[in-house]
């Protein structure tokens, strides 16, 4: 079974479901990762203006969280950071289209569409035309998970608001979403940001609760054929 994470940002993948990543792929499941933004050139007044040995760097730290989650390829896109709103919707959904192609993922796991962030919007809404259920597709379910500081930031004011209605117990691969975050060391930050260590496990353990097991993370089903 194979399974496809798409990601604006490197950093997103792991916020949004590191855990579950980690446990599928330790289950024999083949993990494929995308991340179809560049990341931190928005921080820039212009976006000529950000390091490229910062990016690059960027780029091997992407490739090293994939190896720990035990993904079994990763690809990596150009898109301008924080600026999907400026590329043409079908030009991103192509992207991701090209992706399902070859891959050929059963599930995908994709951003939310009411995060704060509209790169976040921008790839929810071009995942489900890429992977709308047409004939002869593999994909047979699309869900969207949470992103720390960006779908709470949005506090439920923007639609659709984050409903998780699917969850996966991460109580064996917490740990290593922990680590692979450690591994984006410009993005981790200290608590009580919501992207500290501390509170990433808080919201495992929260979602845990919910669904009655250590730890968890928590995604929406988008649609699902049976």
């Amino acid at each position: 079974m194979s399974i496809l994470v798409v990601a604006a940002h490197p950093d997103d993948e792991i916020l949004g479901c590191g855990g579950t990543m980690a446990r599928l792929a330790a289950d024999g499941l083949d993990v494929f990762i995308a991340i179809l933004g560049e990341g931190i050139t928005s921080r820039h007044g212009q976006r000529n203006q950000a390091d490229p040995v910062q990016l690059r760097h960027l780029q091997e730290c992407s490739r090293r969280v994939a190896n720990l989650v035990g993904a079994k390829d990763l690809f990596s896109f150009s898109l301008p950071d924080n600026r999907f709103d400026t590329v043409p919707l079908l030009d991103i959904a192509k992207i991701i289209e090209d992706i399902i192609g070859r891959v050929k993922p059963q599930v995908i796991y994709t951003q939310h569409g009411g995060d704060l962030n509209v790169d976040h919007v921008a790839t929810f809404r071009a995942t489900l035309t890429a992977a709308r259920p047409m004939a002869g597709t593999t994909v047979r379910s699309v869900l969207a998970y949470e992103v720390a500081s960006s779908t709470d930031w949005a506090f439920q004011k923007f639609s659709p608001i984050f409903c998780p209605n699917v969850f996966v117990d991460i109580g064996q691969s917490l740990e290593t979403k922990i680590e692979a975050m450690k591994v984006y060391e410009n993005e981790t930050r200290s608590f009580p940001h919501p992207r500290s260590p501390e509170a990433l496990r808080a919201a495992a353990r929260r979602w845990g609760s919910v669904a009655g097991v250590q730890a968890a993370e928590a995604f929406e089903l988008a649609w699902e054929i049976r």
